[in-house]
């Protein structure tokens, strides 16, 4: 299959609202990450998704509309806290996991009787929504397991010859995924998957935010993932990836004592002046560590890392997102210093 580069201009994204619209694959930039677009209502269309990123069946996918009006046709009941939420945060990187109806099909929830819904705020991904006039499902546009996409040259590395298109839209505003949220009662909600909508964020809304487990455990035997990210390795270069929290000193000679050929670590900024060793750097604040995450992931696959040592983030605000994002990478393997 031959995978054509479209631009942002209309004509273009006509073309690519086409190609869905004939149950085709897209790659799609969105503030959050690159995205395979695919109709969520077109069962074959799905299963190409799935099918191209070689992604287990049961990881369930996030379905995309124009306006959060639009919910009611995919939604068997919508509570009144998530008309609140989308008031403040749609369209924008919140996900809101939903009781669906029968037009969306089983496999584009992983077998749930759940939807996630998200209205994006890229103007490109909006465009092709509207033009399609289809909810469009799209998860990230990379190989299962591998560190998601922030730009069209990465979706073309992965995706190549497995999709129709890929439109070129720039790099992605936040670098991490959208933040995926459960309500539960009248004002309350439980987050799935940590993103750019922080739980300080929430809170000002709700009398109860709750961190899942998941976000920093792995699931238990048997669980089922209410939410992408939840239930496998995610984010994964080919480097071994191991998440080291302590202080700078403590962390140069933790990396000191098992240094070696093909070791490099990634540190923050404000370190760089100190660290005597093989480095990349990911920002010092927690939006620059989110942009920057998953394209540092990926480059050091570039120059041949075969161990990485993380300095790990902040947990609070968006801090959590990008630990949620590195400890799913490293497959919770953390040393404490």
């Amino acid at each position: 299959m031959e995978t054509v580069l479209l631009s942002d201009s209309d004509i273009d994204l006509k073309k690519a609202a086409e190609f869905i619209k004939s149950g085709d694959i897209v790659g799609i930039p969105t503030e959050t990450v690159y995205g395979l677009g695919a109709d969520a209502s077109n069962e074959e269309a799905v299963r190409k998704v799935f099918e191209a990123k070689g992604r287990p069946a049961d990881n369930p996918l996030i379905v995309h509309l124009a306006d959060f009006s639009q919910a009611v046709s995919f939604t068997r009941t919508i509570p009144p806290l998530a008309y609140r939420l989308a008031e403040r945060f749609c369209p924008g990187p919140l996900t809101m996991v939903l009781p669906k109806n029968e037009s969306i099909p089983m496999i584009t929830s992983g077998g749930l009787d759940t939807v996630g819904i998200r209205v994006p705020s890229h103007p490109v991904m909006h465009r092709i929504i509207e033009l399609a006039g289809r909810p469009i499902a799209a998860p990230s546009a990379n190989t299962s397991g591998y560190p998601s996409p922030t730009s069209a040259e990465h979706v073309m590395r992965d995706m190549k010859g497995r999709i129709s298109a890929i439109v070129d839209g720039g790099s992605s505003e936040f670098g991490v995924e959208s933040t995926v949220i459960a309500i539960e009662g009248d004002s309350s909600v439980r987050i799935l998957r940590p993103g750019c909508v922080t739980k300080e964020m929430l809170s000002e809304l709700c009398n109860e935010v709750i961190i899942d487990r998941a976000i920093l455990h792995e699931l238990e035997a048997g669980q089922k993932a209410a939410s992408p990210g939840m239930k496998y390795k995610h984010y994964s270069p080919r480097a071994h990836i191991i998440m080291v929290e302590g202080e700078l000193e403590s962390f140069i000679d933790y990396v000191g004592a098992n240094n070696g050929e093909s070791v490099y670590s990634l540190i923050f900024d404000k370190d760089a002046d100190k660290f005597p060793y093989r480095y990349m750097t990911y920002g010092s604040s927690s939006s620059e560590q989110a942009h920057l995450i998953f394209q540092r992931l990926r480059e050091l696959d570039d120059v041949g890392a075969e161990r990485v040592y993380v300095r790990a983030p902040e947990t609070d605000g968006v801090g959590l997102a990008v630990y949620n994002r590195l400890i799913r990478a490293a497959g919770f393997e953390v040393i404490r210093i």
